[in-house]
């Protein structure tokens, strides 16, 4: 086995081999060396690719050993934005209009053509992380000069005012076993750029809306080929048509406290049902713990102090404390998704007085 390369900023491995783009890189190719991307953080860099073991990524390996499971066409679907939106689009979901940054004269038909604005997004990042809204054409190419060689990594889209949902599943052997919908407050678009209280909810368990995110879900999670495993998926109700568009999947537990909502709502802990599937890789059949059909949801929001003091909130449906520096929140429970709703509405309001504190979006993950 050769040597395995890390990235030199963070330490990490899993690095991606790029095409060369510019000049240098060109150049540098002759004597060896070769562009490298980090997925954690995105640093790309120049490397010497003599001697490295084939297989650095973790899911190069898994192909490489023949290790039971989703391969690197299956796997870019829940990690790239392009790829994700591109397969979607032909699995028949409406996905807000899209390009790649890669061919200028593209993108100013694009922009011509798709009424702004438009999100400037890295194909790579989760949540709103270096995503850019663009209000006009001259807007854009300062940030692509910014971004040189970096620009393929990214994607533009149409902006498309909406309602945000999201969809959280666990699939065996291609099929979804179960899964739960839910309400972003605020879209977490929003929260994330412009600073909020993050809330999320349980949608009530019989509701049109409901069976409509998951009948769209289990097309999605279809089209793109998934075999097994857990999803969050989120959708957007545009408030112009009425219509669900496809926004991102992921083949992961959703983050900000969105497992705790789903195991208070129903008792399924999705970080184990994700180990039991692994374990079982398909040889085993697979069965669900009972799920039971209460209501769920969170709240939460960066705070002005170190460890925010939550005394003060007693009602009997919280569920959960969040105890984390500089944030303050809790996971509700109750059988009337009403009453999460309204402790919701009230707790917000609350929190902006109480606790609520903001910072810029990062550009890149930070933990």
């Amino acid at each position: 086995m050769g040597r395995i390369l890390s990235c030199p900023r963070c330490q990490k491995y899993g690095l991606l081999r790029c095409q060369p783009q510019s000049p240098r890189e060109h150049l540098a190719s002759f004597l060896f060396v070769a562009p490298f991307r980090c997925p954690s953080c995105s640093h790309r860099f120049l490397a010497s690719h003599l001697w490295l073991d084939h297989s650095t990524h973790p899911i190069d390996r898994r192909e490489h050993l023949r290790i039971p499971g989703m391969g690197l066409t299956t796997v870019r679907y829940f990690r790239d934005k392009l790829a994700m939106r591109a397969r979607a689009q032909e699995a028949g979901m409406l996905v807000p209009e899209f390009v790649h940054v890669l061919n200028h004269d593209n993108l100013r038909e694009f922009m011509a053509r798709v009424p702004g604005p438009w999100l400037l997004k890295p194909r790579s990042q989760a949540s709103g992380i270096g995503m850019k809204k663009i209000h006009a054409q001259e807007e854009l190419w300062p940030w692509l000069d910014q971004l040189g060689d970096q620009q393929s990594f990214y994607l533009l889209e149409q902006f498309v005012p909406g309602s945000v949902y999201h969809v959280d599943s666990v699939a065996s052997e291609r099929g979804v076993v179960f899964a739960a919908a839910h309400a972003y407050g605020t879209p977490p678009l929003d929260t994330s750029h412009h600073g909020g209280v993050f809330t999320t909810r349980t949608l009530p368990h019989d509701a049109e809306e409901t069976k409509a995110l998951q009948e769209i879900n289990r097309n999605l999670l279809a089209g793109l080929g998934f075999v097994r495993g857990v999803t969050h998926a989120e959708f957007l109700k545009s408030h112009a048509d009425g219509k669900f568009y496809f926004i991102e999947v992921a083949a992961r537990v959703g983050g900000a406290y969105i497992a705790d909502v789903i195991e208070a709502a129903s008792g399924i802990n999705l970080w184990r049902e994700w180990a039991r599937l692994e374990v079982g890789a398909g040889k085993q059949p697979y069965e669900l713990p009972p799920v039971r059909r209460d209501y769920a949801g969170v709240i939460l929001s960066l705070a002005r102090q170190e460890h925010p003091d939550t005394s003060a909130y007693t009602d009997p449906e919280i569920f959960y404390r969040v105890t984390k520096y500089h944030h303050a929140g809790f996971v509700l429970k109750s059988p009337s998704p009403e009453r999460i709703q309204q402790l919701l509405d009230s707790y917000a309001l609350r929190f902006r007085e109480d606790f609520f504190a903001t910072q810029p979006v990062p550009d890149k993950p930070t933990s």
